[in-house]
């Protein structure tokens, strides 16, 4: 098992179990380590203790945040925080495919593509000649390599690390400022992407509900749509989709596993936490 998976497994034990507040040698069973080694480990991975990120992952502390929370058009100007909690859109540019390329399945397209690990798990990302056109967690490389082409049944691949790769690797292990802008070409209705590019404006360590991102999308009334649109984020992590939760606080679905979801979002409250405190 990698590092992930055994923090993952002590993760979806903690959720299933929250309201007993398991201790650290019950979740460092899960993680199949002795307390010692999971609390290093886990300090090391998330960057603050079990029992501090847990609280993150509490309702409360969702509730919180969006109580908190400004309005979207003010979130939309933000410009993030010092350091590295910064907005994606100040370096990730989204730019739509033509409407020939999306309706013949990519006919004209060269895509590469590559496989790649991080704390959250093994990836494959795939791009063309303007930017990144796929980024997904995954557990099976030909199960994932199967996906990608039945997207683009017309188009030619090639196995092959590109530098917009070597700069997902870079976003991945937090290693800023990045080299250059990162851009991502990808296919959707118009709806979809004003949806993706309203996710893009949310901040590192903050949440946005459905309804907050229809109305972001000028589109206050479609919530469902919105939900569906935000269910169809062809980009992991890069396009923060895992930043939106229910109105209720409950973190809801996620597209790659609810529990990698509560990771992603523990992890970034921390971060946020400690640079708010290191600035302060």
């Amino acid at each position: 098992m990698t590092d992930y998976q055994r923090i993952a497994a002590a993760l979806t034990y903690a959720q299933a179990h929250f309201q007993a507040q398991p201790d650290l040698d019950e979740l460092a069973r899960q993680a199949h380590w002795s307390p010692f080694h999971f609390q290093r480990k886990f300090q090391e991975w998330a960057g603050v203790s079990p029992k501090k990120f847990l609280q993150y992952l509490s309702l409360n502390h969702a509730k919180q945040l969006l109580r908190q929370q400004a309005s979207v058009a003010e979130a939309a100007h933000a410009t993030g925080l010092s350091g590295t909690g910064r907005l994606h859109d100040l370096f990730v540019t989204l730019e739509a495919m033509t409407p020939g390329e999306y309706r013949h399945g990519g006919a004209a397209l060269a895509i590469s593509y590559s496989f790649g690990d991080s704390a959250f798990g093994a990836y494959l990302v795939a791009s063309t000649d303007k930017g990144i056109c796929k980024l997904d967690f995954i557990e099976d490389e030909t199960a994932a390599l199967a996906e990608l082409r039945a997207e683009w049944p017309n188009a030619t691949f090639a196995a092959e690390e590109m530098p917009a790769h070597a700069q997902v690797a870079q976003f991945f292990a937090r290693d800023f400022p990045p080299t250059g802008r990162l851009h991502l070409h990808l296919k959707g209705t118009a709806f979809q992407l004003k949806i993706w590019e309203s996710l893009l404006r949310v901040p590192e360590g903050q949440l946005r509900t459905y309804a907050q991102l229809a109305e972001a999308a000028g589109r206050g009334a479609a919530v469902r749509a919105a939900g569906t649109a935000i269910g169809a984020n062809p980009v992991a992590y890069l396009i923060p989709c895992h930043r939106v939760i229910r109105g209720t606080g409950a973190l809801g679905q996620y597209r790659w596993d609810s529990t990698r979801k509560a990771a992603l979002l523990g992890c970034e409250a921390a971060r946020t936490a400690v640079q708010t405190m290191t600035v302060a």
